[in-house]
């Protein structure tokens, strides 16, 4: 097995051994059918496979592949053009994005595709806002304010169970085929800048390509006017020996498949056109990104077989009955328990915290990001049991929560604030929508709660928390952030090293640096 691959992989099982542990203890306190503990431990092991192959293949493939779509694009003399096409590619990697196909499916009210044109028009504009924001140099914040203004003003004008919906899916848009591409994406803009504020400005395309979906999905609610929205129920796979949980993945495997291939192949031909035009990469680099599409294929196909048949199951049947347990407040501490382990096992925090320390030279190293996203997926898992145990309207927190993670940008570096925002969507990644969603939604049927209101808005929650830890940590760290201005050469050279795809840094073109 290839070294790098293998270490891959032994770095998933102990992001995803944690979580494994917690779901067997609860499952002496909630009595499950043997063949639902079995498939949940086929799919934990999946999970791991899938998450080493697919962590290998973002490094050798969407990262450069981002990044230097976002270098060759800002050269370009027009800026029409730099517009369009940032609109078009975040059409594109939203609808090739897996959690939102996920979030699509629990909505039946709404047709599947019309959820997610509607969310993917909404991230293909905010991207083009993103990008001309890094080039005008405008301050995230400002945008941050103006634009959060106008999604909670506007909530008051949506139908009351479509709101947890919009926000949910402002999140799970940045999901394992997002998040690569735009966090690179971010670093090739801001590379071809040599001020000193370009290094903060590497962060925060995500942060705004989650406001899009919030604002579109809004407005959906609004002028669709859906009748009696409803949620899709899930039902309990009956397996009774190792043939039927077989049988079970064996039958989801194709369909991923065929998911994945959609999603990546819509990838795949911009990236053709782009090298036909640019003529960027030499043969020997096509030949690695080739590779790291392959890696990316086999990993996100394992994965999402695995978390969506292992642990869609569980987490219904965990919540639902501990739901209607007369010890049901147990759901609070151990959902704060299960949130701080299962961030690690996000595919999307991997790369965020990877291009962080890069980013800041090792200032914010992968450790304390871990810790401090474990921090905040912690504090959303509990006050969202709380909020469903009690009823509370979900924007009697999200409105004070954003409003403090908004007055805290004038008070950290802003790198600090383009990291935080941009966290926030990629804690809420396929393991949200496919075992915390599950687990809302079976402890909503325990208590009684209606799934609409209550049982979406966790996504909202997991993206909200990060804001506030990551700035908070801001604080006490951002004195060990120095931003350095760079020359042109040196921020390109630098922007090309933090690809760490090999060495996927020669080109053809005579302003960058060539290393042979």
């Amino acid at each position: 097995m290839n070294k790098v691959l293998r270490e891959k992989i032994m770095e998933a099982f102990s992001s995803v051994l944690p979580i494994t542990a917690i779901v067997l203890v609860v499952s002496v306190l909630v009595p499950m059918p043997t063949g639902t503990i079995l498939m949940f431990l086929v799919g934990a092991a999946l999970l791991i496979i899938g998450m080493g192959f697919f962590t290998l293949g973002a490094d050798m493939a969407m990262m450069p592949m981002g990044e230097g779509i976002g270098i060759q694009l800002t050269r370009s003399k027009s800026l029409f053009l730099i517009l369009f096409i940032s609109f078009v590619m975040g059409v594109i990697i939203t609808v090739a994005e897996p959690d939102l196909q996920v979030l699509a499916r629990q909505v039946p009210s709404v047709p599947p595709m019309a959820l997610i044109l509607t969310v993917a028009v909404g991230v293909g504009i905010f991207l083009l806002i993103a990008v001309l924001r890094t080039l005008l140099k405008i301050p995230l914040a400002v945008l941050l304010i103006i634009f959060y203004i106008i999604v909670f003003g506007l909530a008051f004008f949506t139908p009351a169970n479509f709101i947890p919906v919009a926000f949910d899916s402002g999140g799970v848009t940045t999901g394992p085929i997002t998040v690569p591409f735009i966090l690179a994406m971010g670093v090739g803009v801001a590379s071809i800048r040599s001020d000193k504020n370009s290094q903060d400005d590497s962060f925060g395309l995500v942060a705004l390509c989650s406001v899009g979906p919030i604002l579109a999905v809004m407005l959906l609610g609004i002028f669709y006017h859906p009748a009696g929205a409803s949620v899709a129920s899930h039902v309990v796979p009956h397996v009774e020996n190792s043939r039927d949980v077989v049988k079970s993945f064996a039958r989801e495997l194709p369909v991923y498949a065929g998911e994945v291939l959609t999603a990546l192949g819509a990838i795949v031909a911009f990236f053709v056109i782009f090298q036909l035009v640019s003529r960027r990469y030499k043969k020997h680099q096509l030949i690695r990104i080739a590779v790291g599409f392959g890696y990316t294929f086999i990993g996100l196909v394992v994965f999402l077989t695995g978390v969506n048949v292992g642990f869609i199951p569980v987490g219904q049947l965990v919540g639902s009955q501990l739901g209607a347990a007369p010890f049901r407040w147990i759901l609070v501490p151990l959902g704060m328990l299960i949130g701080y382990f299962i961030v690690a096992a996000e595919p999307a925090v991997h790369v965020l915290n990877k291009q962080v320390e890069e980013i800041s030279s090792g200032a914010i190293s992968q450790k304390v990001m871990n810790r401090g996203l474990s921090i905040g997926m912690a504090i959303a898992l509990g006050i969202t049991m709380v909020r469903i145990l009690t009823g509370i309207h979900l924007m009697w927190i999200l409105i004070p929560g954003y409003t403090f993670a908004l007055v805290l940008t004038f008070f950290v570096p802003k790198i600090f604030t383009g990291i935080a925002f941009d966290s926030g969507g990629v804690c809420s990644g396929p393991m949200t929508s496919t075992f915390l969603l599950p687990l809302a939604m079976g402890t909503c049927e325990g208590v009684g709660r209606d799934l609409m209101l209550n049982a979406f808005g966790i996504v909202a929650m997991v993206a909200m928390t990060p804001l506030i830890i990551i700035q908070l940590l801001g604080l006490v760290y951002g004195r060990k952030v120095k931003p350095v201005a760079l020359t042109p050469e040196e921020a390109a050279a630098e922007a090309i090293s933090i690809a760490e795809a090999g060495e996927i840094t020669e080109y053809d073109n005579e302003e960058e640096p060539s290393r042979e």
